[in-house]
């Protein structure tokens, strides 16, 4: 029988900068994907020494354990910031820049940290930032903002459900599964939906050249 090895985050910035007495600020997002709903954003701190094993790339834990830590990660920090990104920045924006510029709003409102993002780099002229490559199984700070950005964001998407109960969101989380396709051309296009993703963008100009 094989044994399963429990993942557990290296913590490199977090050691090397708390030892010279830093704080570390760890940035991630949820719904980068998805064609409908939001981008949520998140950005922690915790005291120098702070550790919890449990905290880990937020994809590779189920909901309930999420849910668990979503309460003791606000409980255990110096201090979180989530910050939701609508439907109309992201086609405006797109989706990149959009959360590109919400996580150095994170930067910019935290009080002074090193700033480790999940492979997203940032133009932080007083801020030192990492942005290493699965940064939430590299560090515990910015696998909590991973953790309080996908709870925010499935919450959110479940009482869009209540609102849009055709698409299954709150199963599927916006992405584009063939029961939410096979909705959008059913039932047309939502206030929530991104407009600029290709799959939606496609819908629409089907929708509309019938209408024609």
């Amino acid at each position: 029988m094989k044994k399963t090895v429990k993942k557990i985050c290296t913590n490199e910035y977090e050691h090397e900068y708390w030892a010279q007495g830093k704080l570390v600020l760890g940035i991630d997002e949820a719904g980068r994907g998805p064609l409908a709903g939001p981008l949520t954003v998140a950005g922690v701190i915790f005291p120098e020494g702070y550790e919890n094993p449990a905290i880990y790339d937020s994809k590779s834990l189920s909901e309930k354990k999420r849910e668990e830590l979503f309460d003791m990660i606000r409980e255990d920090a110096l201090w979180f910031e989530i910050l939701i990104v609508s439907e109309k920045e992201i086609d405006t924006y797109d989706i990149y820049h959009a959360d590109q510029m919400a996580m150095s709003k994170i930067a910019m409102h935290a009080p002074e940290a090193v700033v480790v993002t999940d492979a997203m780099p940032l133009e932080l002229n007083d801020r030192l930032v990492f942005h290493p490559v699965k940064g939430d199984q590299k560090s515990i700070s910015v696998a909590a903002g991973s953790i309080l950005a996908k709870v925010t964001r499935d919450r959110l998407m479940k009482e869009y459900d209540l609102l849009y109960p055709e698409y299954g969101f709150a199963s599927n989380k916006g992405y584009g599964t063939r029961k939410h396709m096979d909705a959008i051309r059913e039932y047309g296009i939502t206030p929530i939906h991104r407009r600029s993703f290709a799959p939606v963008r496609a819908v629409q100009q089907q929708l509309d050249l019938f209408a024609d």
